[in-house]
């Protein structure tokens, strides 16, 4: 991934999305922003009992840094739900306050709408199919891995916007490592057909699940760029649920932008 400050804000890219015309995406650390402890600073999360004065001035702080007002939030509750919104047919109401939808998953092919995925140790996959001109931000945590709603995002991608899944480029964002990502009552949660990616001392690799879910949708293996960034590692620049417990959310944003 590339590291960058700009006007004071700190984020990183994905070097295979970096590449591309035609998209902005950021990670944003955890720093930079208003919210106190034990939310600082740069946290984007709704009740979690953080103010919504400083959540407000936080999520103001990359709307101006992504150049547009249309930052789009969805009530995250670890299911498969998939939010399309299409020039053709545009879901109604959506602003950078209180979400009115729920959605662990959401494309699009609109132009200057900004995908947002809330995180503290789950995923945020980001998908950019470019010939389509379709993009995609998935929120998934070992919930969503167990009902792949990655590859449910590809396939709405494919059947719904045109996408062929060989051409999407994915980004697995800063997320709980297979170092911490210990599972105590696996056998309670985490179907058996899952447990190959369990390795010692109940810990399992999701970053592996994720890669092997993309390719199984169809992404090539060569489009597929992971962070390898655990958050729980790194709380200097991430928030961690299972670091911190009370904790703030950290942002990862795609949008498309007009063409050159």
């Amino acid at each position: 991934m590339i590291f960058m400050t700009q006007n004071g804000v700190s984020s990183y890219q994905f070097k295979n999305l970096a590449a591309c015309s035609g998209i902005d995406h950021r990670i944003f650390t955890r720093n930079c922003g208003h919210s106190q402890p034990p939310f600082a600073s740069l946290n984007v999360g709704l009740d979690i009992g953080d103010s919504k004065k400083h959540v407000s001035e936080n999520r103001g702080i990359i709307s101006r840094f992504m150049g547009t007002e249309q930052l789009v939030f969805a009530r995250q509750v670890h299911g498969c739900e998939i939010a399309e919104m299409r020039r053709d047919s545009d879901v109604k109401g959506l602003t950078t306050a209180v979400p009115d939808f729920t959605a662990d998953a959401m494309v699009t092919d609109i132009c200057g709408r900004n995908l947002v995925i809330q995180i503290a140790d789950c995923q945020a996959v980001l998908l950019y199919e470019p010939s389509r001109r379709v993009i995609a931000n998935v929120h998934c945590g070992w919930r969503g891995s167990i009902q792949n709603i990655i590859g449910r995002t590809v396939t709405a991608m494919e059947q719904h916007f045109g996408c062929r899944p060989n051409r999407i480029l994915a980004g697995i964002g800063p997320s709980l490592g297979p170092c911490c990502a210990e599972f105590i009552n696996y056998s309670k949660e985490i179907p058996m057909k899952f447990w190959h990616y369990k390795g010692l001392n109940r810990h399992f690799d999701f970053w592996s699940l994720s890669r092997d879910q993309l390719k199984a949708a169809g992404v090539a293996e060569i489009n597929i760029e992971s962070s390898g960034i655990c958050t729980r590692c790194h709380t200097d620049d991430f928030f961690s649920y299972r670091a911190e417990r009370t904790t703030g959310r950290f942002a990862a944003v795609i949008g498309l932008t007009e063409m050159p």
